[in-house]
């Protein structure tokens, strides 16, 4: 007998009909002798129904109450898949945030958590039920309701698999696993058996939208076994994420991420002097803008040094106005921008043992007429901003490259 916690996100959950075929699907699993705990979103689209409402009354709505309402949904969600439990002849209780002490800091629509009290959890499965608690939510230490902010739901289920000693962490989805990239792009895409927590981790934060990455920080920290898995198939085999010596057969590449929400901003001929990055950067963080890549080069005049980095898109506008007054305060030669790019990664645990991995990317690339603006690198990865013209035809060419198409 294992004891599993299951995630169904928003889509899986959107109608009657889905919360029934989910059902079914617990029903085998528990049928089979295995203890389930289960945590669910909202259903798709309410989240953005009570956004809209609250904004209709106030323009700013306060978070605590939009922690509120925003609970509200995955209330409606938990009751109803129990009663679906129910009406099958599975003994199944729902439970909010609140109920099983999910205990957050006090940072309203993104909050952290702090700790599970499991004894009602356990409760509940020694009497045979299956035991649905509301994802995304959860409960400071004086009494106020707390949501965990985008992804909330993968996080409530990772962190209740890793306070319950699950045996595995089941995400269901709307994709049947992680692929080697993103199959709308690259149809010979292949989904992999096992990914370990450090290459989910670079991939999640370079552009793929599986996993949030704090389900799989919290996955990675507490060693919880992660299958991400297609709800809309049945017995689906998934994809694993594990720790790096779990994987048997470790290839050089995983991947190839992509990030089309990139943009990017130089300043020309600034002073090469001590603290300048530290004068640009600060203007942009001071205006809540998150920077990516950063690159500095000297001039071909002595002196002088050209500073770029990206931001998102979102911030591209706000951050070349600012840039624009940096530039006249420094008295640099002036701003260049483009909103046209993409950042493509290589991904792979495998980089640490093997060389010229860079190397090869770059001379794929540039077979191709590619020209990378910009380079990044970590222990096991490569990022590249190109023109965003480029996409497909980088990732396609990557990808038959380093022969990912193959197991």
């Amino acid at each position: 007998m294992a004891l599993i916690v299951q995630k169904y996100g928003g889509t899986s959950v959107g109608s009657v009909e889905r919360i029934q075929a989910v059902a079914e699907k617990i029903k085998a699993f528990a049928d089979s002798g295995d203890q389930l705990v289960v945590s669910v979103s909202a259903m798709s689209g309410e989240t953005n129904r009570m956004t809209a409402l609250a904004q209709e009354i106030q323009d700013e709505p306060s978070l605590r109450e939009m922690d509120m309402l925003l609970t509200t949904g995955e209330q409606v969600t938990i009751s109803l898949l129990a009663m679906a439990l129910q009406q099958i002849g599975c003994d199944a209780i729902s439970y909010l945030g609140s109920q099983v002490r999910i205990v957050t800091d006090s940072e309203h629509g993104k909050a952290r958590i702090k700790s599970i009290d499991d004894h009602r959890i356990h409760q509940s499965l020694d009497a045979g039920k299956v035991v649905i608690v509301a994802g995304f939510q959860g409960v400071d230490e004086r009494g106020h309701i707390t949501t965990l902010g985008r992804g909330g739901s993968d996080t409530t289920a990772v962190a209740l698999a890793a306070a319950l000693k699950a045996d595995e962490c089941q995400i269901y989805t709307d994709v049947d696993g992680v692929y080697t990239t993103d199959p709308r792009i690259e149809p010979n895409a292949r989904k992999m058996k096992a990914v370990s927590y450090e290459e989910m981790l670079e991939m999640a934060s370079l552009g793929s939208k599986v996993l949030q990455i704090r389900s799989v920080e919290f996955a990675s920290k507490y060693k919880v076994p992660l299958r991400v898995l297609s709800s809309l198939i049945d017995n689906p085999v998934g994809t694993l994420i594990t720790s790096e010596e779990n994987i048997v057969e470790q290839a050089v590449i995983s991947g190839i991420a992509h990030n089309q929400d990139e943009a990017k901003l130089s300043l020309i001929g600034v002073p090469d002097e001590p603290g300048i990055a530290f004068k640009i950067l600060k203007a942009i963080s001071g205006a809540n803008i998150e920077v990516d890549m950063i690159v500095q080069s000297v001039s071909a005049r002595e002196g002088l040094t050209n500073f770029a980095f990206t931001v998102h898109r979102n911030d591209f506008i706000k951050a070349e106005s600012i840039l624009q007054v940096v530039c006249s305060e420094l008295g640099a030669k002036g701003v260049q921008s483009d909103d046209k790019v993409v950042k493509v990664s290589l991904v792979g645990i495998g980089m640490r043992s093997h060389v010229g991995i860079a190397a090869q990317m770059f001379k794929v690339l540039h077979n191709e007429g590619i020209n990378i603006q910009m380079i990044s690198t970590s222990e096991i990865k490569i990022s590249v901003v190109i023109d965003e013209k480029y996409l497909e035809l980088a990732v396609h060419s990557l990808h038959s490259a380093f022969e990912l198409d193959k197991e």
